[in-house]
């Protein structure tokens, strides 16, 4: 139900393999913990038999709070299971900001997100994507080059700013829109792929074989520090020539002669435009370059470009695929797709909501009995 919605317990049965009473008592067990609601059979329905009543995820259930935090940006929403965005909230991010304040910036909004929940709604918990690099076993933000930090417990800076004691998960932005866009978007039934999430800097969420690609600690997919040019711009990262240099949003920004003080829209602006500029179209060109390299690595079967890339791959998409072409091994290039995010720019948002509701899929009862199911009014208070 969190991932196809609204079933049948007659459906229910031949996608699990279990007889009628054991779904029976799952649908009871779930429902008792107001995780679940049981509804009408559909009308119309046709066939011989009774028809089987359906099942569906609650409107005023638990929720979780995700968070997008980007180098310029926070959004933060309440999102139920099953996926549906209820309410969110967004706020700029000033340039060098420090982490504590990002971490009271994201607390107001987390706030007021959490206030327009229903009254008797359980808070699950709180995820959070970072653009960088996050320890997978225990959330430290070992290093987010364009945020300027460096060993950070943002998970704990939030908390610490709620004064509220609830399960929070930090993970790094593209891991998750890959995340999201496996298991509800473009690569819903693809067991390889790679998100490339395109905005200040460049990341990859990796899923081969069906599996998430983490790396030993969690920090697989940082491809926008690949060697572009050795000769290039210095790096955030302190490196030379990283592929971000060249395709990320400052380099973009600078194709477009976009102010300093617009380049937070940029997203917008590209949006906006209906053909692109010679400058742009170069841009795209290394873009494709690049992706060719990741194509070679990974050998997906899809690639999803987010961020930037999305609006930058409609206006440009002949010079991207003539950049892959050049520099991709064959069969590795006549494997892969380029796809948009069929979760639009809500891709790493959707993730982070995934991330914190893992664990009510391990044990419902243990989640739920962590939740906190006053948060509207401890938060206000």
């Amino acid at each position: 139900m969190h991932d196809s919605g609204e079933q049948s317990r007659a459906e229910l049965t031949g996608q699990m393999g279990l007889n009628r009473s054991t779904i029976a008592g799952l649908v009871s067990e779930l429902d008792e913990l107001s995780l679940i609601e049981q509804a009408s059979p559909a009308v119309g329905r046709r066939g011989a038999g009774r028809p089987s009543a359906g099942v569906r995820i609650r409107d005023d259930g638990p929720y979780v709070v995700a968070v997008d935090l980007g180098v310029d940006r926070a959004v933060v929403a309440r999102i139920g299971l099953g996926g549906r965005i209820w309410d969110r909230a967004t706020a700029p991010i000033p340039h060098d900001t420090e982490a504590w304040q990002v971490g009271a910036t994201v607390a107001g909004l987390v706030r007021q997100v959490v206030a327009l929940s229903p009254p008797e709604a359980p808070l699950l918990g709180i995820g959070v994507a970072i653009p960088g690099l996050v320890r997978r076993s225990d959330g430290l933000v070992r290093h987010a080059p364009n945020l300027n930090w460096h060993d950070v417990s943002f998970g704990s800076i939030v908390l610490a700013a709620l004064s509220l004691d609830v399960p929070i998960a930090v993970g790094n932005d593209a891991d998750l829109g890959a995340l999201s866009e496996h298991r509800r978007g473009t690569a819903v039934d693809v067991d390889d792929l790679v998100y490339l999430s395109g905005n200040v800097g460049v990341g990859a969420g990796v899923i081969t074989g069906g599996n998430r690609l983490e790396g030993v600690a969690g920090y697989a997919g940082e491809v926008g520090h690949l060697s572009h040019d050795p000769r290039g711009l210095v790096c955030h990262c302190g490196s030379r020539g990283c592929w971000e240099t060249v395709v990320g949003a400052p380099a973009i920004a600078e194709a477009l002669r976009c102010p300093e003080d617009q380049v937070a829209r940029l997203g917008e602006i590209l949006e906006d435009m209906t053909t692109a500029p010679r400058e742009l179209r170069s841009i795209a060109t290394e873009l494709g370059r690049g992706l060719a390299a990741v194509v070679n690595i990974f050998n997906p079967s899809v690639v999803i470009l987010g961020g930037h890339f999305l609006p930058l791959f409609r206006l440009c998409r002949a010079e991207v695929t003539a950049g892959l072409t050049e520099r991709a091994l064959s069969p590795a290039r006549d494997a892969v797709r380029l796809a948009l995010p069929g979760l639009g720019g809500d891709s790493i948002l959707l993730g982070a909501a995934e991330m914190a509701m893992e664990p009510v899929f391990v044990d419902p009862v243990a989640s739920l009995a962590a939740a906190v199911t006053d948060a509207p009014a401890r938060l206000a208070g």
